[in-house]
Parts: C-alpha cells; sequence; structure tokens
C-alpha cells in the first residue's frame, strides 16, 4: 500500500495572508488524519513564509499517524528536526529564497554533507529520505549517504505526463528500480495530482509514500478536503 502524506504548507499560507489563525493549520492536520491521510507534511523555509517553526512545535502532539519534516538542511533546520524527532526527515537542497523545490541533491558532490546530516538523524532514530532527480547514478551514491529512503522529484514527470506518458514516467521507473535493488526505500513527490498520480503509482507499486500539497488543497476548494484526500487514496490503489 501505498501511504499518502499530505503537505499542508499551502493553508498555512493561506492562514498567513490575513494573520490570526484562520484557517487553523493544526486543526486542518488533525482533520486530515480524519479523513484518511497516513502522514502529514510541513516544509518550514528560513523566512516563514507559510508553515512556521511555531507550528513544528504545535503540530507534533497532535499528529497520530507519521510526521514528516522536510526542508534544507541549514543549522536552523537541523536543531528543529533534532528538537521535535519527526517520523521522517526529508532532505531538500533549497535556497533560501527559492519559490518551491526544483531540483534534487547532487549526491556525488554532496556526499559528505549528506553523510554528516543524515547521520545526526539517524542517531537521533529519525528515518531520513533525500530529494533525488531521476538519475540513476544520482540514486547509486544515495545509498552511500546512509540515508533511508530517496523521495523521487516528480516534476518532469508531471509536465510531460499529457504528451506522452510512457516516456515521461520511464527515468522515474529506471530509477526506482535502482533504488529497490539497492535498498533505498521509495517516497515520490511533487507536481503529483489526480491526473497523473494512478499512472505514476501503477507503474512504481513498491512506492512506500507519496508526498501531496497544492495540488490536493486546489482540489479540495473545489471537493471540500474530504473528498479530496479519498480521491487521492483511489487513485493511490493498485487493485
Amino acid at each position: 500500500m501505498i501511504r499518502l502524506s499530505v503537505n499542508i504548507n499551502k493553508i498555512a499560507t493561506l492562514r498567513n495572508a490575513r494573520g490570526g489563525n484562520f484557517p487553523d493549520v493544526q486543526q486542518t492536520a488533525v482533520d486530515c488524519e480524519k479523513f484518511g491521510a497516513q502522514g502529514i507534511t510541513v516544509h518550514p523555509r528560513p523566512d516563514e513564509r507559510h508553515i512556521r517553526y511555531k507550528d513544528v512545535e504545535l503540530l507534533k502532539p497532535l499528529i497520530t499517524t507519521e510526521f514528516n519534516i522536510e526542508g534544507n538542511p541549514v543549522p536552523k533546520f537541523i536543531d528543529l528536526v533534532l528538537k521535535y524527532r519527526p517520523d521522517q526527515v526529508t532532505l531538500v537542497p533549497d535556497d533560501p529564497g527559492q519559490l518551491t523545490s526544483d531540483h534534487g541533491w547532487d549526491t556525488v558532490k554532496h556526499k559528505s554533507f549528506l553523510v554528516d546530516v543524515i547521520g545526526q538523524f539517524k542517531e537521533a532514530g529519525i528515518r531520513t529520505s533525500i530529494f533525488v532527480d531521476p538519475d540513476q547514478l544520482m540514486v547509486e551514491k544515495a545509498k552511500e549517504t546512509g540515508t533511508d529512503r530517496i523521495e523521487l522529484y516528480t516534476e518532469s514527470y508531471a509536465s510531460g505526463y499529457k504528451n506522452n506518458p510512457k516516456k515521461a514516467i520511464q527515468p522515474f521507473v529506471d530509477a526506482a528500480k535502482v533504488a529497490k535493488e539497492i535498498g533505498l526505500e521509495i517516497n515520490a513527490g511533487h507536481d503529483l495530482n489526480l491526473e497523473n498520480l494512478h499512472y505514476f503509482a501503477k507503474n512504481i507499486p513498491w512506492l512506500a509514500e507519496v508526498s501531496i500539497g497544492h495540488a490536493l488543497v486546489v482540489d479540495a476548494l473545489y471537493l471540500g478536503l474530504q473528498n479530496a484526500i479519498q480521491m487521492y487514496l483511489r487513485a493511490l490503489r493498485l487493485d
């Protein structure tokens, strides 16, 4: 079974637009779990333009499924993760002012750095995942960092899906096969939606988890949050 982790950053973006606490980010996380989500993801950035570091503190005791904190492992982020100890930390090579994630780690160039950071998290008992492009070499070298999982950065699949699904998915299938062969579990995320998700899951059925935020929150505007989560869960079913 492929798990659905709902990224609630966009809920925080809406809250921050007006100040106050509406919508309530903590209540939304609880509701997502109630509606069937098998995990909650947050991605705090240094400017706190959506999820704030304080949100992590408030969310940690509320989440009963799996809590995934993702972000660039700058010192402040590392301290946050070690303090609140989520079930999983996902390392993303974001620049400070970056609008959204747009590439994976160069696991050759940044191997030493990743080994050090991942070692800190694993010593604390936190499962680690690192963002990678669908590049077989990057996947192979990810194993040498000590990470438990990789998260395939799926933007190129999503952008190519409409024109040629088979061509768009092939690099991800190839990368996922390498990961499976060398003993890395596989997550995926970025621009996955109700149109392209089932095809992705069907072609890589050994996926452990997908993390979806923007598209799911947009769909919730039309469908309602509960219905949107249920539709994403159905898209992940392989039977």
